[in-house]
């Protein structure tokens, strides 16, 4: 009796300790022993629980009942050696807790018939929850890698064997659900020339470290490429070679729309070659390239392209610069390529390419655009270019300089009658000799950072009135002689060599900082010529719009001067200044009209406030009837639209008059004003206008 004593006290501890509820059921009288660690289990006392054989059914929750009983009917009818199922309780205060019920038949009569069952549920309401965060975290990463497009996967080792997930496969183009796919299966779709580099990322071992990041191609069983990307790392496993674990996601469409971006950033959006900014980057890499050398360097100027551009329009003009485009491409070798430098500049570059072969091709180049189709729009007509080449020999000769050289050989082709090709050299006598136009250019920048450029003004009048209100500004680089140089030396140097934005910012910027208060004050309006390239800049009219605002200068006082010709280079870009102008109430003047076939074009497409009358009219007005009635004709036209009319170039005492006659009411000219230094023109305006206000103010 002791031992036995003794043995209950042992395995009731060990009940106890162990948290396990213990069940005895007696089939044959039908009463169940439920142990005290059961009944404390479900916060119950030993003595408030009948020791019924349903009583652990009454407390199984309603889902839970039929798989219970069937797990019971199952053992007893012999098709399984022991009872082993997952059910809920409910425990005294309401809830359920989760159990683990493992038991069995432990004793039977003669016959086999089950006599006793004795069994333990074990609380596991714990597992059971942690077992439901994981399925929804596990819930929540598959929802995210669905959302994402990325594939996971993982290579045993040891036995060799992959296994993708459905995104994988699908990524991979495979058909089946089986997450086991062959060994050699990733390695067949690799493309052939990422192979070994994919294979040596993928060649991870305990050595490897960190995630290790892998972008290739694989080419899918119908033929399609696709660009994907890998991260790996390897992982030990207790008693294995380890795992390799990865993650795959297709990035075709990411690595298409990269490269189109880098494409679009390199090449000119019109013709589809490369843009100033990558061909003077390309040449430069390949003028230091030794290997490269000689390397030949062609500046092709298109020639009268205005004078298409004025007869057929800028759609016609557009079409006829992609297809000028697509010649010089056909005719350049293989290594060689070309370049759109702005407007209607070209440029391309040959390596290893020298003397009667450089003339030859260039020639080629000249019979290429000569005879390129540029579209029914333009009928008959064709273009012509002037093709100046520069040889590279030595690779410590910089590619600015170097094309400087070419293009210094391309207007002496200019100068020679167009449609040909003149080849540089350093012949000081010949016509394409020295860098001049590359120096001047330089000498303007030099000139900008050392305050060598100074502003001059030209006073525009209203004619039969010694009044003026505004003027025009120039500007003047001083030498390091002191010699005044005029714009007709350093201005097209600036246009050439692409500094002419730079050099109308400074003016535009000066002007405004130095004499906004006085445009405020007295009424002094300010003129400002601007280039093509300034024209062409979309930042224009933010940096202008800022500039107004940051010096206080009226808008109304500031008159921007566009030429036809720059409106022609890029008549977006210009109408979309003239626009933002008009909008802050600027003043626009179209300068040089009727220079061009489209003047009065620009006039419906532009919405300005002055027309200045080209000097070619004004200057012969005297002796030629067609002048006169070309300039009366403007004039009227202009007036009856609204517009100011400036008349330009007034050179004598006889033009101003039958000026004065026609009713054009301002004018500018060396017979009015010579051009002087801008401080003297605002002074004369200050007296000027304060005199005016002391004779307002006088009595009488």
């Amino acid at each position: 009796m002791a031992m036995e004593k003794r043995d209950q006290d042992i395995w009731k501890t060990a009940l106890d300790r162990a948290k396990l509820g213990l069940w005895d059921w007696d089939l044959a009288s039908g009463t169940c022993f439920y142990s005290a660690t059961w009944a404390q289990m479900l916060g119950y006392r030993e003595d408030e629980l009948a020791h019924d054989a349903d009583l652990w059914l009454q407390l199984t929750h309603p889902e839970d009942r039929e798989q219970a009983v069937s797990s019971g009917e199952r053992h007893l009818s012999g098709q399984t050696d022991i009872i082993e199922t997952e059910l809920r309780l409910k425990h005294k205060d309401g809830h359920w807790v989760w159990v683990l019920d493992r038991g069995g038949v432990i004793e039977r009569d003669e016959d086999g018939k089950p006599l006793r069952m004795v069994g333990v549920q074990t609380d596991i309401t714990r597992q059971k929850l942690a077992e439901y965060q994981l399925e929804q975290i596990n819930a929540r990463f598959k929802l995210a890698l669905a959302a994402s497009g990325i594939g996971v996967w993982h290579f045993d080792m040891a036995t060799e064997q992959s296994h993708w997930d459905e995104k994988t496969r699908e990524i991979f183009g495979i058909d089946g659900s089986s997450p086991e796919v062959p060994r050699d299966a990733w390695h067949g779709y690799l493309h052939p020339e990422d192979k070994e580099r994919a294979e040596r990322a993928h060649d991870l071992g305990p050595d490897s470290g960190d995630v290790t990041a892998v972008r290739y191609r694989i080419v899918r069983r119908d033929g399609e490429v696709r660009h994907v990307e890998s991260l790996l790392r390897f992982v030990e496993t207790a008693g294995a070679a380890g795992q390799i674990l990865g993650t795959v996601r297709d990035v075709t469409e990411k690595v298409l729309h990269d490269e189109e971006l880098a494409h679009a950033a390199r090449h000119d959006p019109l013709t589809g070659l490369l843009n100033r900014i990558a061909f003077d980057r390309l040449f430069a890499e390949q003028v230091a390239l030794a290997r490269h050398l000689p390397l030949a360097v062609f500046y092709i100027d298109l020639d009268y392209f205005k004078a298409l551009n004025d007869f057929a329009g800028h759609a016609a003009g557009d079409a006829a610069l992609r297809a000028i485009a697509a010649a010089i491409r056909a005719v350049l070798p293989a290594e060689g390529y070309g370049g759109r430098l702005g407007g209607d500049e070209f440029a391309a570059i040959v390596p290893r390419c020298e003397g009667r072969e450089a003339e030859t091709l260039g020639n080629a180049l000249l019979a290429a655009i000569r005879t390129a189709d540029l579209g029914v729009a333009v009928g008959h007509r064709r273009l012509a270019a002037s093709i100046g080449i520069a040889i590279v020999r030595d690779s410590t000769l910089s590619a600015a300089d170097a094309l400087a050289c070419a293009d210094d050989a391309c207007y002496a082709a200019k100068a020679a009658g167009r449609n040909r090709c003149a080849v540089f050299t350093h012949d000081p006598d010949t016509a394409v000799g020295g860098l001049n136009a590359a120096r001047m250019a330089a000498e303007t920048l030099d000139a900008l950072d050392t305050g060598r450029l100074v502003l001059y003004g030209q006073r525009v009048r209203q004619l039969g009135d010694s009044r003026f209100d505004g003027a025009e500004i120039l500007a003047r680089l001083v030498g390091r002689d002191g010699r005044l140089i005029p714009p007709g030396e350093f201005i097209p140097a600036a246009e050439r060599f692409g500094i002419a934005a730079k050099l109308d910012r400074w003016i535009i910027t000066t002007a405004l900082q130095r004499y906004a208060s006085v445009m405020a004050s007295s009424g002094l309006v300010l003129g400002f010529n601007l280039s093509a390239q300034t024209l062409s800049d979309p930042q224009l009219w933010p940096f202008v719009d800022r500039l107004i605002d940051e010096t206080g200068a009226p808008p109304q006082k500031i008159v921007f001067e566009i030429t036809e010709t720059a409106a022609v280079t890029n008549f977006d870009a210009a109408e979309r200044f003239v626009r933002g102008a008009r909008g802050r109430q600027c003043l626009v003047a179209l300068d040089d009209f009727g220079s061009g076939l489209s003047s009065f074009e620009y006039l419906r497409r532009f919405p300005i406030d002055t027309i200045k009358i080209n000097g070619s009219f004004i200057q012969h007005m005297a002796e030629s009837k067609f002048d006169r009635e070309i300039v009366g004709a403007i004039n009227g036209i202009a007036k009856s639209l609204g517009y100011m009319v400036v008349a330009e170039h007034i050179e004598n005492q006889e033009t101003l008059d039958m000026l004065v006659d026609m009713g054009v009411e301002f004018g500018q000219g060396y017979f009015l004003h010579r051009p002087e230094p801008l401080e003297n023109i605002v002074d004369e305006h200050i007296g000027l206008a304060a005199a005016r206000r002391a004779r307002k103010t006088q009595p009488g």
